[in-house]
C-alpha cells in the first residue's frame, strides 16, 4: 500500500508593516499670509472710518473753533476753547429747545411702544390670511421713504386741498374749513408726532411679533390653567420672556425720535415759531441762518451727549434689574 505522507504547512511569518513615514512638517505661515484677512477687510473699515468717524471728529473740532462763513472759505479757524458751549448754555432759547426735545421724544416713544405691542399681540392671534395682510401693510408703510411720507402728510393736512379738512367739514365741523394746521403750534406738533409714530410702529411691531413667536405655548397654557387673565399673562409670562427685545426696541426708538430731523425740516422747518424745533433742527437753523457753524456743531455735540446719557441711564437700570432677577 502506498504510504500517504501528510504535509504540515509551514508556519507563516507575520508580515512586517512598512515603517510609517515621518509626518511632513508644515511650513510656518508667512507674514503675507497672516496679513491677508486684514487686507480683505481694510476697505470696509477704511470706508466706515471715513464716513462715520471723520465727520464726528470734524464736528468736534469745529465746535471748539470760531468757524463762520469766512473760515469755511479760507480755512483759517481759530480755536476758542469752550466759548461756543458757554454761549449755547447761556441761551434761554436753547434750554427751551432741550425741554421740547425730551417732551417730543417721550410722547413718541410711549405711543410707539404701546401701539406696536398691541399690534404685535393682535397679529399673533390672527389667522394666516389676516396675519399676512397686516404684516404686508406694515412692511409697505415701513418701506415708504421719509421725504415721501412727510410730503403726503403735508397734503393730507393742507389748508385748502387737504383731505382731512374736507372730511371734517363733510361731517358738519364747519370750523375746520380751510383750517391752517401748520400755522398752529400745537396742531403742527401733533401732526409730526402722528407721522413719526406711523413710520416707527411697523418696525417695532414686526420685531415684537417675531419675538412673540418664540415664547413656548406651554407657558400660556399653564398660566390659563392657573386662572390668569390676558393682562396677567402678559405681565408674568410674555414681558419677562421678551424683556431684552422690548429694551432693544425701546433703545432704538429713543435714538430714532431723538434725532428726528427730516420730517420736521420738510414739513415745518421748526415752525411756527419754535413750536416744532428740537435739537437737530436747532443745530441746522443755527448753522445755516446765521452761518454760525461753530454753534451748530456745538449743539450737535450736546445732542449726542444727551442722547448717550439717556441710553446709558436706561441700560444701567436694565442691567440692575437683570442682576436682581438672578
Amino acid at each position: 500500500m502506498p504510504v500517504v505522507v501528510e504535509r504540515t504547512p509551514a508556519p507563516r511569518t507575520p508580515r512586517q508593516r512598512p515603517a510609517p513615514r515621518p509626518a511632513a512638517r508644515r511650513k510656518p505661515a508667512g507674514r503675507a499670509h497672516g496679513l491677508w484677512p486684514y487686507a480683505l477687510i481694510a476697505p470696509a473699515i477704511g470706508g466706515m472710518l471715513y464716513l462715520l468717524v471723520y465727520p464726528l471728529v470734524r464736528a468736534v473740532l469745529i465746535s471748539f473753533q470760531d468757524f463762520r462763513l469766512r473760515q469755511l472759505i479760507s480755512g483759517n479757524a481759530e480755536f476758542v476753547g469752550l466759548r461756543n458751549y458757554r454761549t449755547l448754555l447761556a441761551d434761554p432759547r436753547f434750554w427751551e429747545v432741550v425741554r421740547r426735545t425730551f417732551l417730543f421724544m417721550a410722547i413718541n416713544v410711549v405711543l410707539i411702544m404701546a401701539i406696536a405691542t398691541l399690534v404685535a399681540l393682535m397679529v399673533e392671534r390672527l389667522q394666516r390670511v389676516g396675519r399676512t395682510v397686516v404684516l404686508c401693510s406694515l412692511v409697505l408703510a415701513w418701506a415708504m421713504p421719509v421725504v415721501a411720507a412727510a410730503t403726503v402728510f403735508q397734503w393730507l393736512f393742507h389748508s385748502e386741498f387737504g383731505i382731512v379738512n374736507w372730511a371734517l367739514t363733510s361731517i358738519g365741523l364747519d370750523s375746520f374749513e380751510r383750517y391752517p394746521w401748520f400755522a398752529n403750534g400745537t396742531a403742527a406738533f401733533a401732526i409730526l408726532v402722528t407721522l413719526i409714530v406711523w413710520q416707527s410702529v411697523p418696525f417695532a411691531a414686526i420685531t415684537l411679533y417675531s419675538a412673540l413667536t418664540t415664547v413656548p405655548l406651554e407657558l400660556y397654557e399653564s398660566a390659563r390653567l392657573d386662572g390668569a387673565g390676558a393682562g396677567r399673562i402678559f405681565r408674568s409670562v410674555t414681558f419677562p420672556m421678551l424683556r431684552p427685545i422690548f429694551l432693544l426696541v425701546f433703545s432704538l426708538e429713543v435714538i430714532w425720535t431723538f434725532k428726528a430731523f427730516v420730517q420736521i425740516w420738510v414739513m415745518t422747518r421748526g415752525g411756527p415759531g419754535d413750536a416744532t424745533t428740537i435739537l437737530p433742527v436747532y443745530a441746522v437753523q443755527t448753522a445755516l441762518s446765521s452761518q454760525r457753524y461753530d454753534l451748530g456743531s456745538a449743539a450737535s455735540m450736546i445732542t449726542v451727549v444727551l442722547m448717550s446719557g439717556v441710553l446709558v441711564l436706561y441700560f444701567r437700570q436694565m442691567f440692575r434689574q437683570e442682576d436682581e432677577t438672578r
